[in-house]
């Protein structure tokens, strides 16, 4: 039989899992007896609040993320003239909404640095303030930062992008770097 860490364990299970601490600790030292060949061990017999392990569903996000490309906006929800300049940018770098993942500030809100790296996303484009631990990377808004084998691109948030013409040509002079464009 093949055995599942945690991590691919999360993309399997859809909802909350509860481990009972009792049944855990008894079915780990049953394993360890069984290799030891002593079976003799009590198992504790209380259950309170503390006796339960919980582990949390993996980040959502909208899209299929195919090609590994996550996009983190500020936004709640985008507005439909933002959100049609979004569709726009991403097909001028040659790839398709279908193609990547969005996920909104509010679905990071309270999730770790390595829940987020979990994703395994490749490029990674955070436009405007996030509440998470994502923050603490050293990158410069407008400036391709790598880290490890994933690639950062940080700017303003989408709905000031969409304002400022300004902007949006800083932000596609970026976008030709991440996704290496040149002109033709």
């Amino acid at each position: 039989m093949e055995e599942i860490n945690i991590q691919q364990l999360q993309h399997i299970l859809t909802e909350d899992l509860f481990l009972i601490r009792e049944e855990f600790d008894s079915a780990t030292r049953n394993a360890i007896n069984s290799q030891n060949g002593d079976k003799n061990q009590k198992s504790k017999s209380s259950k309170s609040d503390e006796d339960f392990i919980t582990t949390k569903e993996p980040i959502h996000y909208e899209g299929k993320f195919e090609n590994g490309v996550l996009i983190l906006h500020e936004e709640e929800k985008l507005a439909p003239e933002v959100m049609d300049m979004l569709v726009k940018m991403i097909n001028a770098v040659n790839h398709s909404m279908n193609e990547v993942g969005m996920i909104s500030s509010k679905s990071l809100e309270g999730r770790s640095l390595e829940e987020f790296m979990d994703l395994n996303a490749h490029r990674v484009l955070k436009f405007g303030r996030i509440k998470h631990p994502i923050n603490a990377l050293p990158a410069l808004d407008y400036t391709v930062h790598t880290e490890d084998e994933t690639e950062f691109l940080f700017a303003d948030s989408l709905t000031v992008i969409s304002e400022d013409r300004a902007l949006k040509v800083k932000l596609w002079e970026s976008l030709k770097i991440l996704f290496n464009i040149s002109k033709k």
